[in-house]
């Protein structure tokens, strides 16, 4: 898998080969463009000012070739993107306003899709990382990248433990913090439900009192006109004259039934007028029982109003309804048993909190061994690339230490209490002795300008060596070195550049000396656009330019003669 070219912001091409690209120019060139435009093509964040002003939009395209077996290409598969002649093309557009557009094998996608390629595509190394790896957590990062499944695997599973851990102690924090204020809760849940069972409500108990009361205010009005209604349906004892609906129907009933024989459609009516008289038989007898059952009891009255101003103390304090009690009565109860279980929970959480960080040493103590035994094995290897870069006496170490503590602050790691955090008890710090004798010292405090650039480069180049992506940028690592130390750099990179491909945005002549190919960044101005244009330079026009990058002239006898003597040892060396 490599970069094959890059379609760069204002329309310069980057052609890419395989082995040592070196990208070159004079300050200010814009030699960085090429850095900026893999990033935005790996999914980095669209800055509008990328934008020449007066343009709509920037466009980045690029062409990497992808081997089948890639998990890049599987990635890119799955996003629907399609190879052309087992070529990947990628671009993005940002415009003006800072939108941005992302295309993968002539599929629109996400931006984010692009980031999940960039692991798989190039390993991009700049000042940036250098400046960054100064810092402790870097260099605990640093190797633990290094160490790779020996440490990733360890401290997956304490991640892990560690999260539970958070999680029961900070449960035991709040038991025990709010222990005044939970007591109080369940004192008012505890006096809630004791007043609910004291009056002991039933589900609807409120609708059917309702109804009840309703009816027992209205005894003489209801029984009155179930009276009338009855004797208008079967007729008053008291007035033998007067004629009711059961009567009348049941003579339309006879004087149907009698002729019904001679027309079915008259025979259907008088079926009808048969129900009707059924019916008003059995509503006289409900209204008959009714009038009969009708409690006009004023003591059942009282009892039943007194009932319901006991149901409405209810509902003011737990709920719309009796329903709402009920709910409120079954959650409290669940949430009283809770508290009501602190101790035995504090128990269980206390022992569980032991478990744990007894676990989580152990998982800590493996992580210390690991990070040791990868420290050793990191430290040789930028040692002996130290010795590569013009530092022949210099040793590199890693010192990883913990910090002792007391109580519940650390967990127990070979016999002592140490500090502990989301990454282990380790306190990971890269250490540099320059020269035999000198003691060693944090390497952002033991080396000079120079001396720290090869170490980070020498770092760097490790890190290319265990990184699974094929292709590596460096940006300017090789900045504040120079003379012998510079030739061995670039030496370092061709080597490197011999199974991987490698491109290098450098200032040094003895660096860019050692590439197989070598490119002009160079600026040019009309007067109202600047524009980036990029040249592979080749023969006298490497000369050239490796002239001016010596001696600031292109056309110094020298400088040529220098520029000249740096391709022919940069040639003898491969």
């Amino acid at each position: 898998m490599r970069i094959r070219s890059l379609g760069v912001i204002d329309d310069a091409v980057v052609e890419l080969s395989p082995g040592f690209t070196a990208v070159t120019g004079e300050t200010g060139a814009g030699k960085t463009m090429v850095v900026t435009s893999l990033g935005l093509l790996l999914g980095g964040r669209a800055d509008p000012a990328l934008v020449r002003i007066g343009a709509k939009n920037a466009v980045v395209e690029g062409r990497i070739s992808v081997p089948a077996a890639s998990g890049a290409l599987a990635r890119a598969e799955e996003a629907g993107a399609e190879l052309d002649d087992g070529v990947l093309l990628l671009s993005r557009t940002v415009s003006a306003e800072g939108r941005s557009r992302a295309h993968l094998g002539g599929r629109s996608v996400p931006v984010g899709v692009l980031g999940e390629l960039a692991e798989d595509l190039v390993a991009v190394h700049g000042q940036t990382d250098q400046q960054g790896l100064l810092k402790p957590g870097r260099q605990r990062q640093a190797l633990d990248r290094y160490a790779g499944d020996a440490v990733a695997k360890p401290l997956a599973r304490y991640k892990k433990v560690h999260k539970r851990l958070k999680r029961v102690s900070a449960e035991l924090a709040e038991i025990t913090t709010r222990a005044r204020e939970r007591a109080q809760e369940a004192d008012l849940l505890r006096f809630g439900l004791d007043e609910i069972a004291a009056v002991e409500p039933r589900a609807g108990e409120d609708t059917e009192l309702a109804d009840e009361a309703s009816r027992l205010g209205h005894a003489e009005a209801l029984a009155s006109a179930a009276a009338v209604a009855h004797a208008a349906l079967a007729g008053n004892p008291e007035d033998p004259e007067g004629v009711d609906a059961q009567t009348l129907v049941g003579g339309a009933h006879r004087a149907l039934d009698a002729v019904r024989s001679h027309d079915p459609a008259l025979a259907a009516l008088a079926e009808r007028i048969g129900e009707v008289q059924i019916l008003l038989t059995d509503v006289a007898a409900e209204l008959a029982g009714y009038a009969d059952d009708l409690d006009a009891d004023p003591l059942r009255l009282a009892a039943v109003e007194e009932r319901r101003a006991a149901l409405t103390q209810l509902t003011r304090k737990y709920g719309e309804d009796v329903a709402g009690v009920l709910a409120w009565a079954e959650t409290s109860a669940a949430r009283l048993l809770e508290l009501d279980g602190d101790d035995e929970r504090l128990g269980e959480l206390g022992s569980e909190q032991d478990a744990l960080r007894g676990e989580l040493g152990a998982l800590a103590q493996e992580l210390t061994l690991a990070r040791t035994e990868a420290a050793s094995r990191f430290a040789g290897a930028v040692t002996e690339e130290l010795a590569s870069l013009a530092m022949p006496h210099a040793r590199v170490s890693f010192a990883v230490r913990q910090t002792e503590t007391e109580g519940t602050d650390g967990v127990e790691v070979d016999g002592r209490t140490v500090a502990y955090g989301p990454n282990g008890v380790d306190e990971v710090e890269l250490l540099l002795a320059p020269h035999p004798g000198a003691p060693p010292r944090p390497v952002a405090k033991g080396a000079s300008g120079g001396e720290l650039s090869r170490v980070m480069l020498a770092v760097e180049v490790v890190f290319a060596g265990t990184d699974p992506v094929p292709t590596y940028l460096f940006d300017e690592v090789d900045a504040g070195v120079g003379g012998k130390a510079a030739v061995e750099i670039g030496r370092r990179l061709a080597k490197l550049a011999r199974t991987a491909q490698v491109v290098v945005v450098t200032h040094l002549p003895q660096v860019a000396a050692f590439a197989d190919r070598q490119l002009l960044v160079e600026k040019t101005n009309d007067g109202s656009v600047t524009r980036s244009g990029v040249t592979v330079l080749e023969g006298e026009d490497r000369v050239r330019e490796l002239s001016r990058m010596l001696a600031g002239q292109e056309d110094s006898q020298t400088a040529r003669a220098h520029a000249e003597e740096l391709l022919e040892a940069a040639r003898a060396d491969a």
